[in-house]
């Protein structure tokens, strides 16, 4: 049997990934522990990366690199509908490093979701890096400019 346990600080928090309350409960169905992803937010966009293969990227390998982005409610965000930016940083980084890498992203289709940002990312070594994913509405108003920061570990 498979237990979950959510805990929420922000009620927004839940608005953002699509989810409501109701009779104290919050609908969850359950998920694969190895494909669960940390959500990262800036104002009302939220974001999961997603690294092929199976979120376990190898240095020297040119890895699949999606971002699940909705705004609050749940909205799926398409890369046409963002003016958005990779960079990929070694870590530790230090305020005014350049980025180690600037894949161009391009729109994918993964898990059921069309049109989401994507990219080939080959990281050089073995390490830790960090993803930075910043964007702007193409069209003004529909959401606003985020900058999320994913930490990811890369193997051997």
């Amino acid at each position: 049997m498979l237990k979950f346990r959510l805990v929420v600080r922000n009620a927004s928090l839940l608005a953002l990934l699509g989810l409501s309350m109701a009779a104290g409960r919050v609908g969850l169905s359950p998920i694969d522990p190895a494909s669960a992803h940390q959500v990262q937010v800036s104002g009302e966009v939220g974001g999961t990366v997603h690294i092929e293969p199976r979120d376990n990227p190898r240095a020297g390998v040119a890895s699949q690199v999606w971002f699940a982005l909705a705004r609050r409610g749940g909205q799926t965000i398409p890369l046409s509908a963002c003016t958005c930016q990779l960079e990929v940083y070694a870590r530790p980084r230090r305020q005014g490093d350049a980025p180690i890498l600037s894949p161009t992203l391009q729109a994918v289709s993964a898990e059921g979701r069309q049109g989401i940002p994507g990219a080939t990312v080959t990281f050089p070594r073995a390490g830790a890096y960090e993803l930075v994913l910043r964007g702007r509405p193409v069209t003004s108003g529909t959401f606003t400019p985020f900058e999320l920061r994913f930490p990811v570990t890369v193997a051997r």
